[in-house]
């Protein structure tokens, strides 16, 4: 129930259905977040389909300059990708000096999440401000719907009362789902010609990386700056 299967479009799931504690359902919400991968993967078929799960707004985490359509893209009519509202809000600034020394060499790894609300955790408060915003049915999405969106996800989850585990577990399958795929990424994707192996080994390094920034969740959204009413409204997309 958690994929979405829009046509054309790979790696989307709902972050409802997810066991928590701080919803009276006993699960986050379904129709509220959806994560994916960049947008223009949609078809046309694939629009519509977005449109039947309610998708009311996207909150882009790319910089500028990866936005729009690559060869190989869906034709799609102009006015078709602009049904809903987009709000670009990068989560990163390549040129900055130390988010590049620091993260590129690990952009598609957990390990740059930490290190990128420590160098700008101004543009992941924005982020989290613009999904907090939007109406509901908001899709989350970057360049592989991998890393920037596994960072805001797990944020989202984790501060709805998502168990560390099944964090890390969200944030494994959109490693699965990307293997062998091209992300049109700021860097090299090491990941894209990985053997079902490498990928194994890949999320049993990763996943407990993951888990332990879901369980310092306080001290993640501290360190951003985020607000208590940030957190609370964060929270009410995907519990009640």
């Amino acid at each position: 129930m958690r994929d979405l299967g829009w046509d054309g479009y790979f790696n989307a799931r709902d972050l409802g259905g997810l066991p928590t504690s701080f919803s009276a359902t006993g699960s986050t919400l379904f129709g509220r977040v959806a994560r994916g991968p960049r947008r223009e993967l949609l078809t046309e078929a694939g629009w519509q389909d977005a449109q039947r799960w309610g998708l009311g707004a996207i909150v882009d985490l790319r910089c500028a300059y990866e936005v729009g359509a690559r060869d190989g893209d869906p034709d799609v009519a102009a006015e078709t990708s602009t049904i809903v509202a987009v709000v670009n809000a990068p989560t990163e600034d390549q040129d900055d000096e130390e988010f590049r020394a620091v993260c590129f060499p690990i952009l598609d790894s957990p390990l740059y999440w930490r290190h990128n609300w420590r160098i700008l955790p101004e543009l992941v408060l924005d982020a989290l401000t613009a999904i907090a915003a939007a109406p509901r049915g908001v899709l989350v999405d970057c360049s592989a719907g991998r890393d920037r969106t596994g960072m805001i996800s797990a944020l989202l989850l984790s501060n709805a009362g998502v168990s560390p585990d099944d964090v890390a577990a969200d944030y494994a399958e959109s490693v699965r789902a990307m293997v062998g795929a091209q992300t049109h990424a700021p860097t090299l994707d090491r990941q894209a010609g990985w053997s079902a192996d490498e990928v194994t080994n890949w999320i049993a390094q990763t996943g407990p990386i993951v888990a332990d920034i879901a369980a310092d969740v306080d001290g993640a959204f501290a360190a951003i700056g985020a607000s208590a009413d940030l957190r609370n409204r964060l929270r009410a997309l995907l519990t009640r």
